[in-house]
């Protein structure tokens, strides 16, 4: 019996220019498999933290994702939704609905042969007595050598390089998908790997529902980044080291500095890095301190979390 996959994305009105590429790639790897897939989108119209140029310009965003979009289960909120509001919802909505769950995201670029290798590692996970384990494909190159296990290895041993955003294999450099598949159709035999501890970030993570389904979830005191740490945290304090597979030898793509990220965005400075971008807002600022803060005391039982009325 094929594997049943869901998919899920958060879609802020901000990133209505990167969206497509995703949703592209996405509909290229749905069309390899014979198998189910559900997808699901959030998209988020809210103003609270980010305001948009003008209400024009706002209807426009929103018109253009619902656009692209259009396809599977898609909602739209004026609520402030963040990432790890979303992500703890999907886990919840579809663990007992399918077998397999992934956390898309909006400047991901999903290798067109992933639901088919998933297939196959969720009947191998199955046959070797695992149900419960996580995934992760080769990714592109990472700030340091903690991440090495899980960089594709054509990434592996390329210089890091500050502030480079002109090399195919740096990690600032937006690859598109053409570039991406032309890396991975150079693969013939798939290089799985175990990892000894687990180590991922939230774009693209594989999650057996049997996982979800044990209790392992995003903690609602990590109301806004760093839930891909706080559920790692939560797997290895609720289910021990189960396996992370990690899918070396093909590379799905996190365009994390794509220039296109963060549009329309009233006041914010338009030069620099997305990280800085970001940090140019003091409400930022201040979410991530105290979003970090509070998973970093997941289990303080005389530590009183942060909110966002806390942050605003």
């Amino acid at each position: 019996m094929k594997t049943k996959f869901a998919i899920g994305c958060l879609v802020q009105w901000f990133e209505c220019d990167i969206i497509e590429e995703y949703v592209e790639s996405l509909k290229d790897a749905m069309k390899q498999y014979d198998g189910q897939v559900i997808v699901d989108f959030t998209i988020v119209g809210n103003q609270d933290l980010e305001r948009c140029t003008s209400v024009q310009q706002m209807d426009e965003c929103i018109t253009k994702i619902e656009s692209i979009c259009n396809f599977g289960n898609v909602r739209y909120t004026d609520d402030l939704h963040t990432i790890a509001d979303y992500r703890k919802g999907f886990n919840d909505d579809y663990c007992d609905q399918v077998d397999v769950l992934i956390w898309g995201e909006s400047d991901a670029i999903i290798p067109k042969m992933e639901f088919v290798i998933l297939d196959q590692l969720h009947e191998t996970s199955l046959a070797n007595n695992n149900p419960k384990y996580l995934a992760f494909f080769g990714t592109c190159k990472m700030w340091d050598d903690s991440w090495r296990q899980l960089e594709h290895p054509d990434f592996t041993d390329k210089p890091f390089i500050e502030n480079d955003y002109d090399n195919w294999w740096s990690l600032k450099y937006t690859m598109t998908r053409s570039e991406m598949n032309k890396i991975n159709n150079k693969t013939e035999d798939l290089d799985v790997q175990i990892l000894p501890q687990h180590k991922f970030n939230g774009c693209g993570l594989v999650i057996s529902s049997e996982v979800i389904r044990s209790g392992v979830n995003i903690p609602k005191s990590v109301f806004f980044v760093h839930e891909d740490s706080a559920f790692m945290w939560m797997t290895n304090k609720v289910l021990g080291n189960i396996p992370q597979y990690v899918i070396k030898n093909i590379l799905l793509v996190h365009n994390r500095n794509h220039p296109n990220k963060r549009m329309h965005v009233k006041g914010e400075r338009m030069d620099g890095t997305m990280n800085e971008k970001r940090r140019s807002n003091q409400w930022y600022v201040k979410a991530n301190k105290m979003c970090e803060q509070n998973y970093l005391n997941l289990f303080n039982p005389n530590y009183k979390s942060f909110t966002w009325k806390d942050v605003l």
